[in-house]
């Protein structure tokens, strides 16, 4: 297959199709470079637009996602369709909906069945990363980097292209670009894509136009599902993290306002084991300290000062958690560094959920002290962002994204006060249209990074969106948890599988004839559900259809109910070996 790549996106779509090459042709003006790849030697080399042969078939992309290799050689990973999402500075950002992998290889009958099963279940893998809604571009603006982040560099940086000067924390194609970072002529032809969520709103107070944008960037370092990555890795990576920055425009000013998010920093797991809730196990080898060290050390010398708000339960299977962290934030012993710990469920149980307050009310003059990010109309910052709160719960969701809204709100506040949209006795939540649009997007937000992670939307988005707890919104928690439930024991498996390959935590080799994919069940994973499912049921037809006596009924009951307790028993027992693990071996070992 040939491609004509279109990176300004008005021009008409083409295909081009040829057996020996790919060839991806940018339509920027001027532009008469096009970028080849071999299919044969998977060489990239660049030509002119004359060059491609005449016979050649034409299709569309919209962008390229990068080249990455499994069992049965190269594929090439493409955008085929795009959706407007709105514009940031004045440059267009897009959403990728719809993306192709195309073999550099015209057959696969090379392949032995294994091999050729092995790599219909890496396709899959790949697609399922890339099915998984949240991936976002744009062709001439850095995504990857904050507002005060790009106002703090150097001339030589803004001349760097969009591969070279990219927030590596944040590139979700990263591995799949490796071959174009290599070669510099070839990275105007590939875009960093980065994964979570943007929304733009075009709002409207006292009559007063202006651009509120929500962007959360997920890091793809300690990137996975929950309950199979938690915490951090030897790097001080942690699991689940996440930078939401909220920006506003008006009048040529802007103004963001950045949060993070991250797994509880040093190294525990969670293992799923078909409990509803697995005891949370604080690793008793690796040195926590070193670990959490470089993790805040990181976070200070990219953010400043740290601000944690820990919202786990300070009671129960949660509660060594919270006492572990506070005692590391105390052994470390950084002033740069504020620990605040506040058990959510105790505190809004019954329903009780104004009691919020108390802490965006206990943290108000640390918020005040780290300000944000202010540019005048003239384009002179006005005022930096000195710090940011870190926040977690158990899986940084939930919790997280409920106070992440009240201190953004905060926030805008101000801000909007200083760009003179806001009277000075004003208050946002008094904006009923505004309010509609930030709760909403807020919520949207939670679900996004909720399904991500978790593989269901968040829960408590009936708070974000209306302000209260509503016996619906409880109900649809319920719900959610159970889907969480299924996924988290009987489907995660394969996603991690699948974030680890796309990410190039586990690299596929063509010579390899046996993969970790080839993992045979132990016997009990395939007789003992059998057995449960048997014992049940005759258990329920004992009870359908009565004996001849009602004592030999129930003897009938009582052996199958047994039979059947017993066998559930031995499952949950040996509960791991009956839940989806990954099998692919990460570069890595998860802690």
């Amino acid at each position: 297959d040939i491609f004509l790549y279109c990176s300004t996106f008005f021009s008409s779509p083409y295909r081009h199709t040829t057996p020996e090459k790919f060839y991806i042709e940018a339509c920027d003006d001027g532009a008469n470079e096009v970028l080849t790849i071999d299919r044969v030697s998977t060489e990239m080399t660049l030509i002119g637009r004359k060059d491609i042969p005449p016979s050649a078939v034409t299709r569309p992309i919209c962008g390229i996602m990068g080249t990455l290799r499994l069992v049965a050689g190269m594929y090439l990973v493409v955008i085929t369709k795009k959706k407007k999402v709105g514009d940031l500075l004045g440059h267009a950002v897009w959403k990728a909906v719809e993306f192709d992998v195309i073999s550099y290889k015209k057959t696969v009958l090379h392949l032995t069945d294994n091999q050729m099963q092995d790599n219909k279940a890496f396709l899959a893998m790949i697609n399922n990363v890339l099915n998984t809604d949240g991936f976002y571009f744009a062709t001439d603006y850095d995504l990857t980097h904050t507002l005060q982040r790009l106002a703090n560099t150097s001339p030589e940086f803004q001349e760097m292209s969009l591969l070279e000067r990219a927030d590596q924390r944040f590139v979700w194609n990263g591995h799949l670009l490796r071959e174009f970072i290599a070669q510099p002529e070839l990275h105007r032809f590939a875009c960093p894509v980065v994964h979570g969520f943007i929304a733009m709103r075009t709002c409207c107070i006292n009559g007063k136009y202006f651009d509120w944008n929500l962007i959360s960037r997920r890091s793809c370092f300690r990137a996975g599902v929950r309950y199979y990555v938690r915490g951090i890795d030897s790097e001080g990576h942690a699991a689940n993290f996440v930078e939401t920055e909220q920006i506003v425009q008006y009048n040529g000013a802007k103004a963001s306002f950045v949060q993070t998010r991250g797994s509880i920093p040093f190294f525990w797991s969670q293992r799923p084991n078909l409990r509803y809730k697995p005891k949370p196990q604080i690793s008793k080898s690796g040195n926590h300290l070193d670990g959490f060290q470089r993790h805040f050390d990181s976070q200070i010398i990219t953010y400043g000062r740290q601000v944690i708000l820990n919202l786990v339960n300070q009671k129960g299977s949660e509660k060594p958690l919270e006492l572990a962290f506070a005692k590391m934030v105390e052994s470390l012993g950084n002033g740069m560094i504020k620990y605040v710990a506040f058990d959510f469920h105790k505190e809004c149980s019954r329903m009780r959920w104004h009691r919020l307050q108390i802490l965006v009310e206990m943290v108000a003059d640390l918020q005040n002290e780290f300000g944000y990010f202010l540019v005048d109309a003239d384009g002179a910052v006005q005022v930096q962002q000195e710090g940011t709160f870190r926040s977690n719960c158990m899986d940084c969701l939930d919790r997280t994204n409920v106070i992440q809204s009240l201190l953004a709100r905060r926030s805008l506040q101000s801000q909007l006060g200083k760009m003179g949209v806001l009277h000075v006795v004003q208050r946002i939540e008094d904006q009923a249209d505004f309010e509609k649009i930030y709760k909403n997007t807020w919520a949207d937000n939670a679900n996004a990074c909720a399904k991500q992670y978790a593989g269901t939307g968040a829960l408590k988005t009936d708070f974000t969106r209306t302000g209260k707890r509503t016996r619906w919104g409880l109900l649809m928690d319920g719900w959610n948890s159970m889907i969480r439930y299924y996924k988290n024991n009987f489907s995660d498996g394969f996603r991690q599988d699948s974030i680890d390959l796309f990410l190039g935590n586990y690299a596929v080799d063509e010579l390899d004839i046996s993969t970790a994919l080839h993992d045979p069940k132990d016997w009990k994973f395939l007789t003992l559900p059998i057995i449960m499912v048997v014992a049940f049921s005759m258990c329920i037809i004992c009870l359908l259809m009565a004996g001849d006596t009602w004592t030999e009924t129930l003897a009938y009951v009582l052996f199958w109910g047994m039979a059947s307790v017993v066998t559930a028993g031995v499952i949950l027992f040996n509960g791991r070996d009956f839940v989806d693990a990954p099998k692919l071996v990460q570069k890595e070992k998860m802690d």
